[in-house]
């Protein structure tokens, strides 16, 4: 393996950075396997609480690497292999416990609009630019897009980002929901999102996103049996039984200066 994605730690931390930037960071043969193995490993470890996704140089991800593919013997069998071994690595981050912070510049487009959207939390700088251009070269969505991209800005903007190919700027971004925010240093601002999952609850945090990813493909009733069985695991944890005594201690702590009888006079006046 190359250095096609980067993976580093810091403590709980992990970070995924792809290094194509001469490329737009566009995925072959050799990226997808790799953010397989990665997306993988990654979910697998438990000591990981928190994932940033990100990008060296201009774009985040130009989508398939059309250059590697027009000038191989590539054939449609090829394709559909890379594109299912991509599959697995967002699926990984996707139904994971991991909450995943997304770092974006420059453009996405194609399957890097699903790259991204792997991510629960979208952090854009002032010059991302979002298009699809799957139609434009003859293809059809790949790499969850024509799943995530409707869950992420509803099916009728989604068709429309697929057969009109229309390039959107990143306020219309964040107007339609693609993105969670845009801000003018997204690094900065991804490492704070980051940081504040690891500082809080961060097993609470993975869980919620959890549960929430796999709400929206599952019966009703399967939801609640989960998310019944998910709180009262979490209630069983050392970390929650302190944070909820200490919430306790303090409502009763508030309870009782509201009913102290300076308070009341307090009021009265």
């Amino acid at each position: 393996m190359t250095d096609s994605i980067i993976h580093t730690r810091d403590g709980a931390l992990a970070r995924l950075r792809f290094n194509r930037p001469a490329s737009l960071n566009a995925v072959g043969f050799e990226m997808g396997a790799r953010w397989r193995e990665l997306a993988l490993e990654i979910t697998a470890d438990p000591t990981v609480g928190a994932v940033i996704l990100d990008a060296a140089g201009p774009a985040f991800c130009a989508g398939g690497d059309m250059v590697e593919m027009s000038s191989s013997d590539t054939r449609g069998a090829d394709v559909t292999a890379v594109a299912r071994t991509v599959h697995e690595g967002i699926r990984a981050f996707v139904e994971s416990d991991k909450p995943v912070v997304a770092v974006v510049q420059g453009a996405v487009a194609g399957g890097g609009l699903g790259l991204m959207l792997t991510a629960d939390y979208i952090v854009a700088g002032d010059s991302a630019r979002f298009v699809s251009k799957y139609a434009g070269i003859g293809l059809t969505p790949d790499l969850s897009v024509s799943a995530l991209l409707p869950a992420a800005i509803g099916q009728t903007r989604a068709l429309r980002m697929l057969l009109d190919d229309l390039t959107i700027d990143a306020p219309t971004a964040l107007d339609w929901g693609l993105v969670t925010e845009v801000a003018a240093d997204p690094a900065a601002r991804g490492e704070e999102v980051a940081r504040f999952w690891l500082a809080g609850a961060t097993a609470a945090f993975g869980q919620a996103k959890r549960l929430v990813r796999a709400g929206a493909h599952r019966p009703f009733a399967e939801n609640l049996d989960d998310e019944a069985r998910t709180i009262g695991a979490a209630f069983d944890t050392p970390d929650a039984r302190a944070r909820v005594a200490a919430f306790a201690a303090a409502s009763a702590r508030s309870a009782a200066r509201r009913a102290s009888p300076s308070s009341a006079s307090n009021e009265s006046r």
